[in-house]
């Protein structure tokens, strides 16, 4: 890239944030069907293979190959059989459950087959007795291993299978959100616009809010357009597969730029020494991990308790859109929260907020009762992004911003979401109990001033070149009056 061609910040940040919007909108299509297994492979994979895209300099066709084995990946999944009985568009659990019927139907034959099987083996085994002891272990070793295949029943293989699907799924969409994010950073600080990067992430929360409610909206109307013989969760993994594939022509156009200079290290083990040494950083990143382990919790199980109660798709989706766009009309709010309390504070309220709705979820008591109390989600998640995000810029030394702030989105969004999958309720009492011990860990550790080198460099020319003038002449006068002395 030539530093005399002409650069186009606004229409780089244009086709951004269209990408960012359409790709969260398919996200959000699907967002009851992945827990576990997104959070835990995105965790390893999604830094490694932004590494490896960079350092082959392949950002572009990383991204194009992931938006379409994703959206393969999700089509792949609908060729699995059906389970044969009410559905239930919640989690993987749900597509694993079979009438008493179509399960022994199903065990016959799969009986069966592991009976032409067990001949096979029997002759394989005759033929290779003279092989010696080895030979026989082996063979008996294999024996044993279709003797566990036998037992397992046809739930059991159908959720590996299922497994196995998602987890290839989840391997192509975990590189997209870095790579991206790398190649549009870079860019804009080689034309020296790095400030105006975070205004893209806005635009993912509104491409998720309209995917979360337009989602449940399509299934919810669709009961005499589908056949008979396709579910109705089918929609929303058609829908992310068409909105995935409208990302792709934006791809061509994204602003990618590679930085060679800083091609070698992506700072994150100087990022966790930043976070390591700074006790409320720690106590930050103890929150942000709590976030997501009731967030994750939340999302698993919010959609169960409210289909108890007899939630309709619609209802579903619109309690998945309301917290995203509440959460997103929190910076609008952030200035005036700023004056009246401080980051620790807000850290401490945005907590307190949080617990309040997973304890106001396990209260359920009709369809639309789940939908209200999604506002708080303003000065629950948004509050406490926020105060992370202050938190990153006080411990931060120049080139370690984003490095620090993807500290705090892996311990949330995918260590500790994963966790909270695999632990289910209790966390509003965990979050509670938090927010009790929560102040007097930050009033037991005194916050320790660090220089802002960004807010200096962003301060104003005239007032550094005042403060600096007004030095001089101070130096000056000391001077004259020591000479007359």
């Amino acid at each position: 890239m030539k530093r005399n061609k002409q650069i186009d910040i606004k229409g780089a940040l244009a086709l951004a944030s269209t990408f960012h919007f359409l790709y969260s909108c398919a996200r959000a299509c699907i967002l009851p069907f992945l827990t576990l297994t997104k959070h835990l492979i995105s965790l390893v994979w999604s830094p490694l293979a932004s590494f490896l895209s960079k350092h082959y300099n392949k950002r572009r066709a990383v991204i194009t190959g992931s938006l379409v084995c994703s959206a393969g990946a999700a089509l792949i999944l609908l060729l699995i059989p059906s389970t044969g009985v009410e559905t239930q568009p919640l989690t993987l659990s749900s597509t694993v459950s079979m009438s008493k019927a179509t399960t022994y139907t199903l065990q016959l034959q799969h009986s069966n087959n592991v009976t032409s099987q067990w001949s096979h083996v029997n002759v394989s085994v005759a033929n290779h007795s003279k092989g010696g002891k080895r030979n026989r272990e082996k063979d008996e070793d294999r024996l044993e291993f279709l003797g566990s295949l036998k037992v397992m029943d046809v739930q059991h293989q159908l959720f590996f299978m299922l497994l196995i699907v998602v987890s290839i799924w989840e391997l192509m969409a975990a590189p997209l959100e870095w790579t991206v994010d790398d190649g549009l950073y870079e860019y804009l600080d080689f034309v020296d616009a790095s400030d105006r990067y975070s205004s893209t992430g806005v635009w993912g929360l509104l491409g998720a809010v309209c995917g979360a409610s337009g989602a449940g909206l399509l299934v919810s109307h669709l009961d005499c357009l589908i056949g008979s013989h396709t579910p109705r969760e089918a929609v929303h993994f058609y829908s992310y597969a068409a909105v995935t594939t409208l990302a792709v022509p934006v791809v061509a156009f994204l602003p990618l730029y590679l930085n060679k200079k800083r091609s070698r290290s992506t700072g994150l083990f100087k990022a966790l020494q930043l976070v390591r040494g700074d006790l409320r950083a720690l106590l930050c990143a103890a929150t942000a991990f709590l976030m997501g382990l009731a967030g994750s919790a939340v999302d698993d199980l919010l959609l169960w308790q409210m289909q108890d109660h007899g939630s309709s798709e619609l209802h579903m989706g619109l309690s998945l859109a309301v917290p995203l766009l509440s959460r997103a009309a929190f910076p609008l709010l952030s200035g005036r929260v700023s004056k009246l309390l401080s980051p620790g504070r807000v850290l401490l309220v945005g907590t307190v907020c949080l617990a309040l709705q997973c304890l106001y979820y396990s209260l359920l008591w009709g369809p639309w009762t789940a939908i209200p109390v999604q506002v708080l989600s303003c000065f629950s998640s948004g509050a406490l992004w926020w105060a992370v995000q202050v938190q990153c810029e006080d411990v931060t030394t120049p080139g370690t911003e984003r490095s620090v702030r993807r500290v705090y989105q892996a311990l949330s969004l995918d260590l500790g979401a994963g966790l909270g999958s695999m632990a289910g309720g209790g966390v509003a009492v965990m979050l509670l109990l938090w927010c009790l011990f929560l102040p007097l860990l930050q009033w037991k550790a005194p916050p320790q001033r660090r220089i802002n080198y960004s807010r200096l460099l962003a301060s104003d020319t005239s007032e550094v070149s005042e403060s600096e003038s007004e030095q001089e002449t101070d130096w000056l006068e000391k001077a004259l009056e020591d000479d007359e002395q």
